[in-house]
């Protein structure tokens, strides 16, 4: 029986230490990433959902649902045990490595996207500005055209002055 309750006692440690890398894995999300309040609000619920899924089947599986005080105190126990022992270094870690890893990546793209864009402005060059171009002095033909008509009507409405 006291075996049986130490046995537990460490299962929830385990769980505690489990939650706790959790908890560090959003934290380390949050640090690498800028995120809204929306989305921090989504890790929150995600978090609270896994680490109650977590606890549950831990209940389930290893205390045949069965809750007892100690396991609430042995879960806190090991969540206090990861953040002095490793929270820390964890963060610093993957923190470096997540932000190494989007300079590599922003980098790739950068030497991926770089003969996209010179091949756009070749076609801008090339395509854009004969269209512009012709555009422009369509716009400048048809605005002249316009204007003369405009005045020729305008002239032949006078009413003509008889000099009688």
């Amino acid at each position: 029986m006291v075996l049986n309750q130490a046995y537990l006692f460490l299962i929830f440690i385990m769980n505690g230490i489990i939650i706790g890398f959790l908890f560090d894995f959003f934290r380390i999300l949050r640090k690498s990433f800028n995120t809204s309040d929306i989305i921090t609000y989504i890790e929150d619920v995600i978090f609270w959902i896994l680490t109650g899924i977590i606890l549950l089947y831990s209940i389930f599986t290893f205390n045949n649902g069965e809750i007892r005080l100690f396991m609430f105190l042995s879960v806190f126990i090991g969540v206090l045990i990861y953040m002095l022992l490793f929270s820390s270094h964890i963060i610093k870690i993957n923190v470096k490595i997540i932000l190494f890893m989007k300079k590599i990546i922003s980098k790739l793209l950068n030497i991926l996207v770089t003969p996209i864009k010179i091949i756009y402005n070749f076609i801008k060059k090339v395509f854009c500005k004969p269209v512009s171009f012709i555009t422009i002095n369509i716009r400048k033909i048809s605005t002249n055209l316009y204007n003369k008509l405009y005045n020729s009507i305008k002239n032949s409405k006078k009413p003509i002055k008889n000099n009688q």
